[in-house]
């Protein structure tokens, strides 16, 4: 990323914050020249009041001049107090804007994204990024400032007095700042690597975290814990020969920078002493001198931070230029039709190979749709085509809702409209009826509760202590399977969409329950359209048509009826998981 979109990217984020900033600047001057009045007030004293003839006042009364260092200090500390607040007011609003925007973006970017990128790494672009940013913006951004007014004013003082010293102090300051530049080009890309390598630890951290279940359940606690030690040593030996680094860089410092002050005190004391300046003008531009030593000590400090922000930025870039999806279009969409067509569609996500091929199939409104396949054969992808989680390239056919190709109908609008509960249900570390109500925040226990009964959950959260109010762990990992599913449901059908996608969402409930929650479903149903698509063909055998999918196509479409009379896929799998005691009762 260059200078002038990097500085763009800051000044964008600094909305409501550029008056804090400025006026900590203007606070950081003030604090600045009145620092430097002090080293004058002292020369002042020395060669004029106790060394001269022309200020007997002054030298009987020297505590007129002690008031005056002391004024001049509290007026410095004032000044360095307005700095130190607004600096934090524009650069902790600077990282909440920030935080915001990253926040927003993600939650717009199309599912093919995050599909490319582990959850460890967007999670510590967010929060670990985040804070370098917000660490350079209240420290080092502003210490650029104060940096060139300190050499500008001390400088500027130290020229009054000796030209010869301050030439000589001069020498000093380009071989720090080369010094300085050479050390932050190096460190940049070191931290390139070593800010890639947090993301992999934290990606590590989440998986574990988030399939601890798993772990425990396959004994996989030793193969983790190797895992996780291999990723944390190399994280821990790049930051080390980064601290190594760090310390090269310091210690070569501290030696010129203590070179300068011992030349400037030698060159000055023997000038001193040869009469060529006073006293006083020796001790303020020693002062002076060793004022200027730490801004410009500090300038590797300063671009070796503002290397590390400007990797962070980068890596917060990446994600802002993502595309979004199309939010553009007005939300309003007006349609009594909810007919929903697939017509030769084909589909493939990165790979060469498709998903889909030449799908085509209409479900009438109203009616109940099954869907029957094998594990890839394309079922949750055209669930995920409909709801525009994925998008289909021009040319591989269409998907239409109301007559409408979904391309047309606005994102928001889209998904409000079309109710979905996947196979494994995400429930949020909030309570029971919060988790229910997230589809409609806002909704009366009464209505939750009618939600509820139709999913056949009521009677299960009831007989928890705390009812509603008992809290889900992480994902829902105090409930059983089967509870987390009927919970989502009745998350969904608190929204009371006219299209609802059940994407093998029963399939951790007994047959007893799931046939009981059909039948809800089919009493409340009115002109719902109902998309069911399960492994079971008991779920699936009341539905007006079921569909049968086989590597991407479309084998097999009719009623139950139709298709046990076919030697079929479908008749297949019905002899294998009906017994024949079953068969015969449906088939009577």
């Amino acid at each position: 990323m260059n200078k002038h979109r990097r500085m763009n990217l800051i000044l964008r984020f600094f909305k409501g914050s550029k008056r804090f900033f400025i006026i900590a600047v203007l606070a950081s001057l003030a604090t600045t020249i009145l620092n430097a009045l002090i080293p004058q007030i002292f020369r002042f004293t020395i060669d004029s009041v106790l060394g001269g003839e022309g200020y007997k006042y002054l030298a009987s009364h020297l505590w007129v001049m002690s008031l005056l260092l002391i004024g001049v200090a509290l007026l410095s500390g004032g000044a360095l107090f307005l700095t130190r607040t607004y600096t934090a007011k524009s650069g902790e609003n600077f990282a909440k804007n920030l935080r915001d925007a990253l926040f927003s973006h993600v939650q717009r970017l199309p599912m093919k994204w995050h599909d490319k990128h582990q959850t460890g790494d967007i999670i510590q672009r967010c929060t670990s990024d985040v804070e370098v940013i917000r660490n350079f913006v209240l420290t080092q951004f502003l210490e650029v400032f104060r940096t060139i007014f300190i050499v500008t004013v001390s400088f500027g003082m130290m020229l009054s007095m000796n030209v010869k010293l301050s030439l000589l102090t001069l020498i000093f300051v380009p071989i720090v700042v080369l010094y300085s530049t050479i050390f932050y080009r190096l460190i940049a890309k070191r931290f390139t690597i070593a800010d890639e390598a947090e993301g992999e630890l934290s990606t590590v951290v989440q998986e574990n975290a988030t399939g601890v279940r798993v772990v425990r359940a396959f004994g996989r606690e030793k193969f983790e814990m190797e895992r996780f030690r291999e990723k944390n040593e190399g994280f821990a030996r790049l930051w080390i020969r980064l601290g190594t680094l760090s310390g090269l860089y310091w210690g070569v410092g501290d030696l010129i920078t203590g070179l300068q002050v011992v030349t400037v005190i030698v060159v000055g004391a023997i000038e001193a002493v040869n009469g060529h300046i006073t006293v006083g003008e020796f001790i303020a531009f020693a002062s002076y001198n060793t004022t200027l030593v730490w801004p410009v000590r500090g300038l590797g400090r300063i671009l070796s931070d503002m290397s590390k922000a400007g990797v962070s930025f980068e890596r917060m870039e990446y994600i802002l230029n993502a595309k979004e999806e199309d939010y553009s279009k007005e939300v309003r969409h007006e349609t009594k039709n909810y007919e929903i067509a697939f017509s030769h569609v084909n589909f493939a996500y990165d790979t060469e190979k498709q998903v889909l091929k030449d799908v085509d199939f209409i479900i009438p409104q109203g009616s109940v749709f099954g869907i029957l396949g094998g594990t890839g054969s394309g079922k949750s992808t055209i669930i995920q085509l409909l709801n525009r989680l994925y998008e289909l390239k021009d040319g591989d056919g269409n998907v239409m809702v109301g007559g409408r190709n979904v391309k047309e109908i606005p994102l928001e609008w889209l998904r409000k409209n079309v109710g979905m509960v996947l196979q494994e249900p995400f429930l949020y570390s909030r309570t029971i009826g919060e988790n229910i109500a997230a589809s409609v925040p806002g909704a009366t226990m009464e209505e939750i509760r009618e939600a509820a009964k139709i999913a056949c959950v009521d009677e299960a959260i009831m007989n928890f202590v705390d009812g509603y109010d008992t809290l889900v762990g992480e994902r829902g990992v105090t409930l059983s399977g089967g509870q987390r599913q009927r919970i989502a449901i009745a998350r969904m059908l608190l929204q009371k969409t006219p299209i609802m996608v059940f994407d093998d969402s029963l399939s951790a409930v007994d047959s007893e329950t799931d046939s009981r929650i059909r039948k809800a479903l089919l009493q409340n149903r009115k002109q719902t359209t109902i998309i069911l698509i399960s492994h079971r063909i008991t779920t699936l055998m009341n539905a007006d048509q079921i569909m049968v999918l086989h590597q991407g196509r479309i084998e097999e479409l009719g009623t139950h009826k139709e298709l046990i009379g076919q030697q079929g896929i479908y008749r297949r799998i019905y002899d294998i998981q009906m017994s024949q005691d079953d068969r015969m009762q449906v088939e009577e």
